[in-house]
Protein backbone atom coordinates (compact mmCIF):
# COMPACT_ATOMS: atom_id res chain seq x y z
CA UNK A 1 0.00 0.00 0.00
CA UNK A 2 1.29 3.24 -0.75
CA UNK A 3 1.70 5.96 1.99
CA UNK A 4 1.56 9.68 1.84
CA UNK A 5 4.96 11.37 3.15
CA UNK A 6 2.68 13.23 5.50
CA UNK A 7 5.32 15.85 7.94
CA UNK A 8 8.67 13.34 7.06
CA UNK A 9 11.55 15.48 6.57
CA UNK A 10 15.00 13.75 5.37
CA UNK A 11 17.35 14.25 7.92
CA UNK A 12 20.80 12.71 6.29
CA UNK A 13 21.23 11.26 2.48
CA UNK A 14 21.80 7.11 2.29
CA UNK A 15 25.55 8.37 2.22
CA UNK A 16 26.17 10.47 4.92
CA UNK A 17 26.22 8.41 8.05
CA UNK A 18 29.17 7.54 9.87
CA UNK A 19 30.39 6.15 13.63
CA UNK A 20 29.80 9.59 14.69
CA UNK A 21 26.04 9.65 14.34
CA UNK A 22 25.96 6.36 16.55
CA UNK A 23 22.66 6.94 18.30
CA UNK A 24 21.27 9.50 16.51
CA UNK A 25 17.51 9.80 15.48
CA UNK A 26 17.57 10.05 11.98
CA UNK A 27 14.85 10.08 8.48
CA UNK A 28 16.42 8.50 5.20
CA UNK A 29 14.01 8.48 2.04
CA UNK A 30 15.27 7.09 -1.62
CA UNK A 31 14.67 3.59 -2.95
CA UNK A 32 15.17 0.15 -2.14
CA UNK A 33 18.58 -1.33 -3.74
CA UNK A 34 18.38 -4.96 -1.82
CA UNK A 35 16.27 -6.60 0.20
CA UNK A 36 17.38 -9.49 2.02
CA UNK A 37 14.64 -11.50 4.33
CA UNK A 38 16.07 -13.98 6.86
CA UNK A 39 12.36 -14.39 8.59
CA UNK A 40 12.75 -12.93 11.84
CA UNK A 41 14.95 -9.84 10.83
CA UNK A 42 15.21 -8.31 7.39
CA UNK A 43 17.59 -6.27 5.64
CA UNK A 44 17.13 -3.30 3.53
CA UNK A 45 20.10 -1.19 1.67
CA UNK A 46 18.09 1.81 1.03
CA UNK A 47 19.94 4.34 -2.13
CA UNK A 48 20.03 7.74 -3.26
CA UNK A 49 22.11 9.88 -5.28
CA UNK A 50 24.80 10.12 -2.20
CA UNK A 51 24.79 6.48 -1.33
CA UNK A 52 23.62 3.69 0.32
CA UNK A 53 22.55 2.39 3.71
CA UNK A 54 21.70 -0.52 5.27
CA UNK A 55 18.52 -0.71 7.46
CA UNK A 56 17.70 -3.34 9.84
CA UNK A 57 14.19 -4.46 10.50
CA UNK A 58 13.82 -6.33 13.76
CA UNK A 59 11.27 -9.29 14.73
CA UNK A 60 8.14 -7.49 16.58
CA UNK A 61 8.15 -4.43 14.43
CA UNK A 62 4.74 -3.73 13.30
CA UNK A 63 5.51 -3.23 9.71
CA UNK A 64 8.21 -6.25 9.92
CA UNK A 65 5.72 -8.09 7.41
CA UNK A 66 5.61 -4.69 4.97
CA UNK A 67 9.37 -4.95 4.89
CA UNK A 68 9.03 -8.10 3.47
CA UNK A 69 6.98 -7.23 1.01
CA UNK A 70 9.42 -4.79 -0.07
CA UNK A 71 10.95 -4.82 -3.56
CA UNK A 72 13.87 -3.33 -5.43
CA UNK A 73 13.13 0.27 -6.64
CA UNK A 74 10.28 0.50 -4.47
CA UNK A 75 10.39 4.35 -2.95
CA UNK A 76 10.25 4.10 1.08
CA UNK A 77 11.12 6.47 4.38
CA UNK A 78 12.56 4.89 6.91
CA UNK A 79 12.76 6.24 10.67
CA UNK A 80 15.25 4.77 13.22
CA UNK A 81 18.28 4.96 15.07
CA UNK A 82 21.54 4.72 14.11
CA UNK A 83 23.99 1.67 15.54
CA UNK A 84 26.93 0.88 14.79
CA UNK A 85 27.27 -2.66 12.26
CA UNK A 86 28.30 -6.16 14.06
CA UNK A 87 30.61 -6.85 10.41
CA UNK A 88 31.82 -3.83 8.94
CA UNK A 89 31.61 -3.30 4.94
CA UNK A 90 34.53 -1.51 3.31
CA UNK A 91 32.64 -1.11 0.22
CA UNK A 92 30.54 1.41 1.23
CA UNK A 93 30.94 4.78 2.65
CA UNK A 94 28.61 4.11 5.36
CA UNK A 95 29.65 0.30 5.66
CA UNK A 96 30.73 0.92 9.59
CA UNK A 97 27.08 1.82 10.51
CA UNK A 98 23.41 0.53 10.10
CA UNK A 99 20.02 2.30 11.15
CA UNK A 100 17.90 0.26 13.12
CA UNK A 101 14.10 0.87 11.86
CA UNK A 102 11.54 2.26 13.85
CA UNK A 103 9.29 2.96 11.48
CA UNK A 104 8.67 2.37 7.65
CA UNK A 105 6.96 4.14 4.73
CA UNK A 106 6.28 2.95 1.67
CA UNK A 107 6.15 5.91 -1.10
CA UNK A 108 5.70 4.33 -3.44
CA UNK A 109 5.78 1.12 -5.40
CA UNK A 110 7.73 -0.20 -8.91
CA UNK A 111 7.16 -2.66 -11.51
CA UNK A 112 9.99 -5.12 -11.75
CA UNK A 113 12.82 -3.15 -13.47
CA UNK A 114 13.82 -4.19 -16.63
CA UNK A 115 17.37 -4.83 -15.14
CA UNK A 116 19.17 -4.92 -12.57
CA UNK A 117 20.37 -0.96 -10.80
CA UNK A 118 23.52 -1.86 -10.19
CA UNK A 119 27.08 0.27 -10.66
CA UNK A 120 27.98 -1.66 -13.58
CA UNK A 121 25.53 -1.93 -16.42
CA UNK A 122 23.64 -4.83 -16.57
CA UNK A 123 22.15 -4.60 -19.88
CA UNK A 124 22.92 -3.57 -23.32
CA UNK A 125 23.37 0.12 -24.73
CA UNK A 126 20.32 0.00 -25.98
CA UNK A 127 18.13 -1.11 -23.69
CA UNK A 128 19.42 1.33 -21.09
CA UNK A 129 18.62 4.26 -23.21
CA UNK A 130 15.23 3.21 -23.87
CA UNK A 131 15.05 3.45 -19.82
CA UNK A 132 17.32 6.06 -19.55
CA UNK A 133 15.25 7.54 -16.23
CA UNK A 134 16.35 3.75 -14.12
CA UNK A 135 19.76 3.54 -16.16
CA UNK A 136 20.33 7.31 -14.63
CA UNK A 137 19.95 5.72 -11.11
CA UNK A 138 23.17 3.64 -11.69
CA UNK A 139 25.63 5.02 -8.53
CA UNK A 140 27.92 5.61 -11.51
CA UNK A 141 25.84 7.56 -13.58
CA UNK A 142 25.06 9.68 -10.48
CA UNK A 143 28.37 10.62 -9.87
CA UNK A 144 29.07 11.15 -13.65
CA UNK A 145 26.44 13.59 -13.32
CA UNK A 146 27.43 15.19 -9.90
CA UNK A 147 31.22 15.28 -11.26
CA UNK A 148 29.33 17.32 -14.20
CA UNK A 149 28.05 19.69 -12.04
CA UNK A 150 31.31 20.30 -9.97
CA UNK A 151 32.73 21.03 -12.99
CA UNK A 152 30.61 23.69 -14.25
CA UNK A 153 30.51 25.06 -11.35
CA UNK A 154 34.20 25.48 -11.31
CA UNK A 155 34.48 26.68 -14.80
CA UNK A 156 31.54 29.35 -13.90
CA UNK A 157 33.25 30.48 -10.79
CA UNK A 158 36.86 30.52 -12.56
CA UNK A 159 35.22 32.90 -15.27
CA UNK A 160 33.42 35.22 -13.33
CA UNK A 161 36.21 35.90 -10.85
CA UNK A 162 38.59 36.90 -14.26
CA UNK A 163 35.91 39.32 -14.80
CA UNK A 164 33.37 37.30 -17.83
CA UNK A 165 30.31 38.12 -18.32
CA UNK A 166 28.06 34.60 -18.86
CA UNK A 167 25.62 35.65 -21.84
CA UNK A 168 23.22 33.65 -23.82
CA UNK A 169 23.23 33.81 -27.50
CA UNK A 170 20.27 33.03 -30.08
CA UNK A 171 18.90 29.25 -30.72
CA UNK A 172 17.26 29.69 -33.44
CA UNK A 173 19.36 31.55 -36.05
CA UNK A 174 20.35 31.98 -39.77
CA UNK A 175 21.68 28.61 -41.55
CA UNK A 176 25.73 29.66 -42.64
CA UNK A 177 26.16 26.13 -43.96
CA UNK A 178 30.23 25.93 -43.95
CA UNK A 179 31.27 22.92 -42.19
CA UNK A 180 28.86 20.42 -40.41
CA UNK A 181 25.18 19.92 -41.76
CA UNK A 182 22.60 22.25 -39.85
CA UNK A 183 19.49 21.14 -38.33
CA UNK A 184 17.10 23.46 -39.61
CA UNK A 185 13.46 24.69 -38.15
CA UNK A 186 10.84 25.76 -40.42
CA UNK A 187 9.22 29.07 -39.57
CA UNK A 188 5.44 29.04 -39.56
CA UNK A 189 4.82 32.75 -40.25
CA UNK A 190 7.64 33.04 -42.73
CA UNK A 191 6.63 29.80 -44.84
CA UNK A 192 9.48 28.62 -47.12
CA UNK A 193 12.03 29.67 -44.41
CA UNK A 194 13.86 28.51 -41.95
CA UNK A 195 16.42 29.10 -38.55
CA UNK A 196 19.08 26.99 -38.17
CA UNK A 197 19.80 25.71 -34.87
CA UNK A 198 23.50 26.65 -33.89
CA UNK A 199 26.40 24.80 -34.28
CA UNK A 200 28.43 27.05 -32.47
CA UNK A 201 27.80 30.86 -31.38
CA UNK A 202 30.49 31.69 -33.08
CA UNK A 203 29.10 34.80 -34.83
CA UNK A 204 27.26 36.12 -31.76
CA UNK A 205 30.41 35.85 -30.19
CA UNK A 206 32.16 38.15 -32.16
CA UNK A 207 29.41 40.56 -32.47
CA UNK A 208 29.48 40.92 -29.02
CA UNK A 209 32.87 41.80 -29.20
CA UNK A 210 32.08 44.25 -31.74
CA UNK A 211 29.21 45.19 -28.97
CA UNK A 212 32.17 46.38 -26.46
CA UNK A 213 31.61 43.17 -23.88
CA UNK A 214 34.95 42.52 -23.51
CA UNK A 215 34.53 39.39 -21.81
CA UNK A 216 31.88 36.83 -22.86
CA UNK A 217 31.64 33.23 -21.82
CA UNK A 218 28.40 30.74 -22.03
CA UNK A 219 27.63 27.13 -21.20
CA UNK A 220 25.83 26.49 -24.22
CA UNK A 221 23.70 23.80 -26.25
CA UNK A 222 25.57 23.20 -29.98
CA UNK A 223 23.96 21.06 -32.88
CA UNK A 224 25.50 19.52 -35.60
CA UNK A 225 23.64 17.02 -38.23
CA UNK A 226 27.11 14.11 -38.88
CA UNK A 227 27.99 11.04 -37.89
CA UNK A 228 28.18 9.98 -34.76
CA UNK A 229 31.10 8.46 -32.83
CA UNK A 230 31.78 7.50 -29.14
CA UNK A 231 32.62 11.63 -28.61
CA UNK A 232 30.19 13.09 -30.40
CA UNK A 233 26.68 13.96 -30.33
CA UNK A 234 23.81 15.75 -32.34
CA UNK A 235 23.16 18.11 -29.37
CA UNK A 236 26.42 18.79 -27.36
CA UNK A 237 27.67 21.04 -24.63
CA UNK A 238 30.51 23.76 -24.80
CA UNK A 239 32.14 25.99 -22.45
CA UNK A 240 32.43 28.89 -25.02
CA UNK A 241 34.68 31.65 -24.32
CA UNK A 242 35.56 35.27 -26.15
CA UNK A 243 37.97 38.06 -25.26
CA UNK A 244 38.97 41.25 -26.86
CA UNK A 245 42.67 42.31 -27.21
CA UNK A 246 43.41 38.50 -26.78
CA UNK A 247 46.62 37.07 -28.18
CA UNK A 248 47.01 33.07 -28.02
CA UNK A 249 49.27 33.52 -25.12
CA UNK A 250 46.50 35.72 -23.17
CA UNK A 251 44.29 32.89 -24.13
CA UNK A 252 46.63 30.26 -22.83
CA UNK A 253 47.16 32.40 -19.69
CA UNK A 254 43.46 32.26 -19.12
CA UNK A 255 42.73 28.12 -20.08
CA UNK A 256 45.82 26.93 -18.08
CA UNK A 257 44.67 28.17 -14.26
CA UNK A 258 41.05 27.26 -15.50
CA UNK A 259 42.03 23.59 -16.15
CA UNK A 260 43.88 23.98 -12.72
CA UNK A 261 40.59 24.30 -11.20
CA UNK A 262 38.85 21.96 -13.21
CA UNK A 263 41.24 19.03 -12.33
CA UNK A 264 41.17 20.54 -8.75
CA UNK A 265 37.28 19.21 -8.58
CA UNK A 266 38.47 15.36 -8.89
CA UNK A 267 41.52 16.31 -6.56
CA UNK A 268 44.07 16.34 -9.07
CA UNK A 269 47.49 18.74 -9.69
CA UNK A 270 48.55 19.86 -12.94
CA UNK A 271 51.80 21.50 -13.37
CA UNK A 272 51.62 24.57 -15.75
CA UNK A 273 52.31 26.18 -17.91
CA UNK A 274 51.00 23.11 -20.54
CA UNK A 275 53.58 22.22 -22.93
CA UNK A 276 53.49 23.98 -26.41
CA UNK A 277 53.53 21.82 -29.65
CA UNK A 278 53.50 23.17 -33.35
CA UNK A 279 51.51 20.91 -36.00
CA UNK A 280 54.09 20.47 -37.91
CA UNK A 281 55.82 18.85 -34.82
CA UNK A 282 52.93 16.96 -33.00
CA UNK A 283 52.58 15.17 -36.63
CA UNK A 284 56.02 14.57 -37.25
CA UNK A 285 56.65 13.09 -33.67
CA UNK A 286 53.52 11.63 -33.01
CA UNK A 287 51.62 11.16 -35.74
CA UNK A 288 48.79 13.07 -34.93
CA UNK A 289 47.30 16.98 -34.22
CA UNK A 290 46.05 15.30 -30.84
CA UNK A 291 48.86 13.78 -29.55
CA UNK A 292 48.84 11.71 -26.02
CA UNK A 293 51.81 12.84 -24.14
CA UNK A 294 51.19 9.77 -21.43
CA UNK A 295 53.48 7.29 -23.25
CA UNK A 296 56.78 9.07 -24.78
CA UNK A 297 57.43 6.66 -27.47
CA UNK A 298 58.42 9.80 -29.75
CA UNK A 299 58.42 8.77 -33.88
CA UNK A 300 62.45 10.17 -35.08
CA UNK A 301 63.25 10.87 -38.12
CA UNK A 302 66.07 8.42 -39.90
CA UNK A 303 66.00 9.61 -43.34
CA UNK A 304 69.62 10.68 -43.39
CA UNK A 305 71.01 7.51 -41.98
CA UNK A 306 69.28 5.53 -44.87
CA UNK A 307 70.12 8.23 -47.57
CA UNK A 308 72.59 5.53 -50.00
CA UNK A 309 70.55 2.41 -48.92
CA UNK A 310 70.12 -0.09 -51.71
CA UNK A 311 67.11 -1.30 -49.90
CA UNK A 312 64.34 -0.56 -52.46
CA UNK A 313 61.20 0.52 -50.18
CA UNK A 314 63.19 2.80 -47.76
CA UNK A 315 65.09 4.18 -51.21
CA UNK A 316 62.39 4.68 -53.58
CA UNK A 317 60.73 6.48 -50.88
CA UNK A 318 63.25 8.56 -50.16
CA UNK A 319 64.18 9.37 -53.97
CA UNK A 320 60.50 10.42 -54.41
CA UNK A 321 60.49 12.82 -51.59
CA UNK A 322 59.60 10.51 -48.45
CA UNK A 323 61.18 9.93 -45.60
CA UNK A 324 61.88 7.18 -43.33
CA UNK A 325 60.57 7.16 -39.57
CA UNK A 326 61.02 4.93 -36.77
CA UNK A 327 59.43 4.04 -33.64
CA UNK A 328 61.21 2.58 -30.30
CA UNK A 329 59.53 0.48 -28.12
CA UNK A 330 60.92 -0.11 -24.80
CA UNK A 331 61.62 -3.68 -23.97
CA UNK A 332 59.59 -4.88 -27.51
CA UNK A 333 62.57 -7.30 -28.10
CA UNK A 334 60.29 -9.60 -26.24
CA UNK A 335 57.39 -9.74 -28.97
CA UNK A 336 57.07 -12.44 -30.86
CA UNK A 337 57.44 -13.22 -34.51
CA UNK A 338 53.37 -13.41 -34.31
CA UNK A 339 53.14 -9.85 -32.28
CA UNK A 340 55.70 -8.38 -35.05
CA UNK A 341 53.67 -9.81 -37.64
CA UNK A 342 50.17 -8.37 -36.66
CA UNK A 343 52.00 -4.76 -36.39
CA UNK A 344 52.86 -4.94 -39.95
CA UNK A 345 49.32 -5.74 -40.68
CA UNK A 346 47.94 -3.00 -38.81
CA UNK A 347 50.59 -0.63 -39.92
CA UNK A 348 49.07 -1.73 -43.70
CA UNK A 349 45.60 -0.77 -42.29
CA UNK A 350 47.26 2.59 -41.41
CA UNK A 351 48.52 3.48 -44.71
CA UNK A 352 52.38 1.96 -44.12
CA UNK A 353 53.37 0.00 -47.79
CA UNK A 354 55.17 -1.87 -44.93
CA UNK A 355 56.67 -2.37 -41.64
CA UNK A 356 60.56 -3.25 -40.94
CA UNK A 357 61.76 -4.31 -37.71
CA UNK A 358 64.80 -4.50 -35.94
CA UNK A 359 66.36 -5.30 -32.43
CA UNK A 360 68.95 -6.30 -30.60
CA UNK A 361 69.48 -9.06 -27.55
CA UNK A 362 71.00 -11.19 -26.26
CA UNK A 363 70.75 -13.33 -28.95
CA UNK A 364 72.36 -10.76 -31.32
CA UNK A 365 71.03 -8.26 -33.32
CA UNK A 366 67.76 -9.25 -35.36
CA UNK A 367 65.77 -7.18 -38.55
CA UNK A 368 63.40 -8.06 -40.71
CA UNK A 369 65.24 -6.53 -43.39
CA UNK A 370 68.90 -6.70 -41.47
CA UNK A 371 70.82 -8.32 -45.13
CA UNK A 372 69.03 -5.78 -46.98
CA UNK A 373 69.73 -2.67 -44.62
CA UNK A 374 72.95 -3.74 -43.73
CA UNK A 375 73.98 -4.44 -39.72
CA UNK A 376 76.20 -1.17 -39.49
CA UNK A 377 72.80 0.84 -40.90
CA UNK A 378 70.68 -1.14 -38.37
CA UNK A 379 72.60 -0.49 -35.42
CA UNK A 380 72.85 3.12 -36.67
CA UNK A 381 69.11 3.46 -36.44
CA UNK A 382 68.71 2.04 -33.12
CA UNK A 383 71.25 3.96 -31.56
CA UNK A 384 69.26 7.29 -32.96
CA UNK A 385 65.60 5.92 -32.24
CA UNK A 386 66.60 5.43 -28.47
CA UNK A 387 66.59 1.87 -28.72
CA UNK A 388 68.84 -0.02 -26.57
CA UNK A 389 69.02 -3.52 -25.75
CA UNK A 390 65.69 -5.70 -24.87
CA UNK A 391 64.04 -2.67 -27.46
CA UNK A 392 62.30 -3.00 -30.22
CA UNK A 393 62.74 -0.61 -33.57
CA UNK A 394 59.46 -0.20 -35.65
CA UNK A 395 60.42 1.31 -39.24
CA UNK A 396 58.20 3.06 -42.30
CA UNK A 397 58.89 4.96 -45.36
CA UNK A 398 56.58 7.15 -47.40
CA UNK A 399 55.12 10.53 -47.47
CA UNK A 400 56.36 12.05 -44.47
CA UNK A 401 53.08 12.84 -42.76
CA UNK A 402 51.56 9.76 -43.96
CA UNK A 403 54.32 7.70 -42.30
CA UNK A 404 54.21 9.54 -39.07
CA UNK A 405 50.37 9.08 -38.83
CA UNK A 406 50.83 4.88 -39.62
CA UNK A 407 53.54 4.84 -37.12
CA UNK A 408 50.92 7.37 -34.79
CA UNK A 409 48.70 4.68 -34.63
CA UNK A 410 50.89 1.88 -34.14
CA UNK A 411 52.39 3.77 -30.90
CA UNK A 412 48.68 4.17 -29.63
CA UNK A 413 48.43 0.34 -30.26
CA UNK A 414 51.60 -0.60 -28.48
CA UNK A 415 50.96 1.84 -25.43
CA UNK A 416 47.58 0.03 -25.18
CA UNK A 417 48.87 -3.43 -24.76
CA UNK A 418 51.65 -2.15 -22.55
CA UNK A 419 49.04 -0.17 -19.95
CA UNK A 420 50.98 3.36 -20.74
CA UNK A 421 47.75 5.19 -21.46
CA UNK A 422 46.43 5.36 -17.46
CA UNK A 423 43.38 6.84 -16.94
CA UNK A 424 44.72 8.46 -13.97
CA UNK A 425 47.36 10.13 -15.95
CA UNK A 426 46.54 13.57 -17.44
CA UNK A 427 48.87 15.46 -19.72
CA UNK A 428 48.15 18.44 -21.11
CA UNK A 429 49.38 20.21 -24.20
CA UNK A 430 48.60 23.17 -26.49
CA UNK A 431 48.92 22.21 -30.62
CA UNK A 432 49.59 25.42 -32.48
CA UNK A 433 50.51 26.77 -35.92
CA UNK A 434 47.84 24.55 -37.66
CA UNK A 435 47.40 25.43 -41.30
CA UNK A 436 44.59 28.22 -41.79
CA UNK A 437 43.49 25.83 -44.97
CA UNK A 438 43.45 22.66 -46.22
CA UNK A 439 42.71 20.96 -49.84
CA UNK A 440 39.15 19.02 -49.75
CA UNK A 441 39.34 16.84 -53.13
CA UNK A 442 35.60 16.10 -52.99
CA UNK A 443 34.95 19.94 -53.12
CA UNK A 444 38.43 20.58 -55.09
CA UNK A 445 39.02 23.71 -53.59
CA UNK A 446 40.67 24.85 -49.83
CA UNK A 447 38.66 24.98 -47.00
CA UNK A 448 39.17 26.60 -43.09
CA UNK A 449 40.87 23.89 -41.14
CA UNK A 450 39.05 25.18 -38.30
CA UNK A 451 36.82 28.34 -39.70
CA UNK A 452 36.71 30.75 -42.04
CA UNK A 453 36.77 33.64 -39.49
CA UNK A 454 40.39 32.40 -38.38
CA UNK A 455 43.29 34.82 -38.41
CA UNK A 456 46.24 34.14 -40.50
CA UNK A 457 49.32 34.45 -38.72
CA UNK A 458 50.50 38.35 -40.04
CA UNK A 459 53.70 37.02 -41.44
CA UNK A 460 51.60 34.95 -43.43
CA UNK A 461 49.11 37.19 -45.20
CA UNK A 462 51.55 37.91 -48.09
CA UNK A 463 50.98 34.21 -49.07
CA UNK A 464 47.20 33.92 -49.42
CA UNK A 465 46.69 34.60 -52.66
CA UNK A 466 49.38 32.61 -54.45
CA UNK A 467 50.50 29.96 -51.58
CA UNK A 468 47.34 29.53 -49.37
CA UNK A 469 48.32 26.15 -47.79
CA UNK A 470 51.83 27.51 -46.58
CA UNK A 471 49.44 29.94 -44.78
CA UNK A 472 49.54 29.62 -40.96
CA UNK A 473 46.84 29.66 -38.53
CA UNK A 474 46.53 31.77 -35.13
CA UNK A 475 44.67 28.79 -34.05
CA UNK A 476 45.35 26.62 -31.44
CA UNK A 477 43.54 23.31 -30.06
CA UNK A 478 44.07 22.09 -26.03
CA UNK A 479 44.68 18.33 -25.74
CA UNK A 480 44.47 16.03 -23.03
CA UNK A 481 45.24 12.14 -23.34
CA UNK A 482 45.00 12.39 -27.10
CA UNK A 483 41.58 13.83 -27.00
CA UNK A 484 40.73 17.68 -28.33
CA UNK A 485 39.48 18.87 -25.31
CA UNK A 486 38.74 22.45 -26.93
CA UNK A 487 39.90 24.76 -29.98
CA UNK A 488 40.18 28.01 -30.60
CA UNK A 489 41.86 31.02 -32.83
CA UNK A 490 42.20 34.69 -33.14
CA UNK A 491 39.70 35.46 -35.29
CA UNK A 492 39.69 37.98 -37.99
CA UNK A 493 39.00 41.50 -37.13
CA UNK A 494 39.85 43.40 -40.44
CA UNK A 495 36.92 43.45 -43.26
CA UNK A 496 39.65 43.54 -46.02
CA UNK A 497 41.20 40.44 -44.51
CA UNK A 498 37.99 38.56 -44.28
CA UNK A 499 37.15 39.19 -47.69
CA UNK A 500 40.85 37.80 -48.92
CA UNK A 501 40.12 34.73 -46.74
CA UNK A 502 36.75 34.22 -47.95
CA UNK A 503 38.08 34.24 -51.75
CA UNK A 504 41.05 31.74 -50.72
CA UNK A 505 38.51 29.07 -49.97
CA UNK A 506 36.27 29.54 -53.05
CA UNK A 507 33.18 31.84 -51.11
CA UNK A 508 33.00 35.03 -53.65
CA UNK A 509 31.80 38.61 -52.71
CA UNK A 510 27.78 37.80 -53.51
CA UNK A 511 27.72 34.32 -51.90
CA UNK A 512 30.01 35.89 -48.57
CA UNK A 513 27.34 38.44 -48.69
CA UNK A 514 24.36 36.42 -49.09
CA UNK A 515 26.09 34.38 -45.95
CA UNK A 516 27.04 36.45 -43.30
CA UNK A 517 26.14 39.70 -44.73
CA UNK A 518 25.25 40.52 -41.24
CA UNK A 519 28.85 39.99 -39.91
CA UNK A 520 30.52 41.81 -42.52
CA UNK A 521 28.32 44.45 -41.88
CA UNK A 522 29.54 44.49 -38.34
CA UNK A 523 32.87 44.40 -38.90
CA UNK A 524 32.77 47.75 -40.50
CA UNK A 525 32.31 49.55 -37.31
CA UNK A 526 35.34 49.66 -35.12
CA UNK A 527 35.92 45.68 -34.58
CA UNK A 528 38.75 45.16 -31.56
CA UNK A 529 41.51 42.70 -32.53
CA UNK A 530 39.48 39.07 -30.58
CA UNK A 531 40.07 35.61 -29.70
CA UNK A 532 38.66 32.69 -27.98
CA UNK A 533 38.14 29.33 -27.61
CA UNK A 534 35.84 26.40 -27.02
CA UNK A 535 35.79 23.81 -24.95
CA UNK A 536 33.51 20.26 -24.82
CA UNK A 537 32.32 20.14 -21.81
CA UNK A 538 30.78 16.76 -22.22
CA UNK A 539 34.37 15.17 -23.55
CA UNK A 540 36.07 17.04 -20.51
CA UNK A 541 34.05 15.37 -18.00
CA UNK A 542 34.53 11.91 -19.59
CA UNK A 543 38.06 12.23 -19.35
CA UNK A 544 37.85 13.28 -15.82
CA UNK A 545 35.22 10.49 -14.98
CA UNK A 546 37.32 7.67 -17.23
CA UNK A 547 34.89 6.98 -19.39
CA UNK A 548 35.27 6.25 -23.31
CA UNK A 549 32.10 7.46 -24.38
CA UNK A 550 30.47 10.90 -23.67
CA UNK A 551 27.17 9.47 -23.26
CA UNK A 552 28.02 8.40 -20.11
CA UNK A 553 27.91 11.88 -18.55
CA UNK A 554 24.99 13.21 -20.49
CA UNK A 555 21.66 12.91 -18.70
CA UNK A 556 20.04 11.90 -21.93
CA UNK A 557 22.23 11.29 -24.91
CA UNK A 558 21.21 9.79 -28.15
CA UNK A 559 22.26 6.57 -29.45
CA UNK A 560 24.87 6.06 -31.81
CA UNK A 561 21.76 6.48 -34.49
CA UNK A 562 21.23 10.00 -33.19
CA UNK A 563 17.89 8.86 -31.95
CA UNK A 564 16.19 9.11 -28.49
CA UNK A 565 14.94 5.75 -27.63
CA UNK A 566 13.47 6.70 -24.52
CA UNK A 567 11.03 9.26 -26.59
CA UNK A 568 11.37 7.91 -29.34
CA UNK A 569 12.60 11.16 -31.62
CA UNK A 570 13.01 11.62 -34.15
CA UNK A 571 9.90 10.92 -35.13
CA UNK A 572 7.02 11.93 -37.56
CA UNK A 573 4.59 14.45 -36.87
CA UNK A 574 0.62 15.29 -37.77
CA UNK A 575 -0.27 16.13 -41.17
CA UNK A 576 -1.81 19.33 -39.97
CA UNK A 577 1.69 20.41 -38.59
CA UNK A 578 3.09 20.06 -41.93
CA UNK A 579 0.27 22.07 -43.55
CA UNK A 580 0.70 24.89 -40.96
CA UNK A 581 4.54 24.73 -41.93
CA UNK A 582 3.95 24.54 -45.43
CA UNK A 583 5.98 21.37 -45.79
CA UNK A 584 5.13 17.98 -47.59
CA UNK A 585 7.22 14.80 -46.92
CA UNK A 586 8.16 12.70 -49.56
CA UNK A 587 9.35 9.26 -49.24
CA UNK A 588 12.65 8.50 -49.74
CA UNK A 589 16.05 7.89 -47.46
CA UNK A 590 18.60 10.00 -46.13
CA UNK A 591 22.34 10.29 -48.10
Amino acid sequence: MIEPLGNWTRTHTCGALRPAHIGDTVTLLGWVHRVRDLGSLVFIDVRDREGLTQVVVQEGRAFLEAAKRLRAEFVVGIQGTVRARGEVNPRIATGEVEVEASDLRVLNEAAVPPFQIGDEPSASEELRLRYRYLDLRRPRLQANLGLRHRVTMAVRRALDAQGFWEIETPVLGKSTPEGARDYLVPSRVHRGSFYALPQSPQLFKQLLMVAGTDRYFQIVKCFRDEDQRADRQPEFTQVDIEMAFARPDTVFALIEPLMRDVMAVIGREVPTPFRRIPYPEAIARYGSDKPDLRCGMEINDLSALFAGTAFQPFREALESGGAVRGLAVAGGARYSRKQLDRLGEQAKETGARMLVWARSGPDGLKSSALKALGEEAVRHALAAAGAGEGDLLLMAAGEPDAVSKALGQLRLVVAREEGLLKPDTFAFTWVTGFPLLEWDRDENRFVAMHHPFTSPVPEDERLLEQEPARVRAQAYDLVLNGSELGGGSIRIHDPGLQARVFRAIGLEEAEAKRRFGFFLEALRYGTPPHGGIALGLDRMVALLAGESSIREVMAFPKSAAAMDLMTGAPSTVDESQLRDLGLRVEPGRAD
